[in-house]
């Protein structure tokens, strides 16, 4: 099950891990977002607790949103040592983010 990334937990959880975080920024009201659902469910449940795989919801995540210039969504932010390392906006088929994700684990 993907991670619920907030601006209360993305320090601990995303920046201060030593694992690759993926974080999907999203909404509720982004048809384009409900569908990169499940692509983000299933290579969080394939990755297990490898990597960090999880989702941000910008209505309710302003700062963290804010921080990363995240002006369009769906917006994926592959961070790692605190750092983003890959950045993908728009959707994304499964393989391709894996693919992303295989490179900077």
């Amino acid at each position: 099950m993907a991670l619920e990334f907030t601006d209360a937990n993305f320090q601990e959880t995303v920046l201060d891990s030593d694992k690759l975080a993926v974080v999907d920024f999203w909404a509720e009201w982004c048809g384009p977002c409900k569908m990169i659902t499940p692509v983000i469910e299933a290579l969080s449940d394939e990755y297990g607790d490898s990597i960090n795989i999880g989702k941000l919801n910008v209505d309710h995540n302003s700062d963290t949103s804010f921080k990363y210039s995240v002006r369009s969504i769906p917006t994926i932010l592959l961070i790692k040592n605190g750092e983003v390392v890959d950045k993908h906006v728009g959707t994304i088929s499964k393989a391709n983010l894996a693919a992303k994700i295989e490179q900077h684990k």
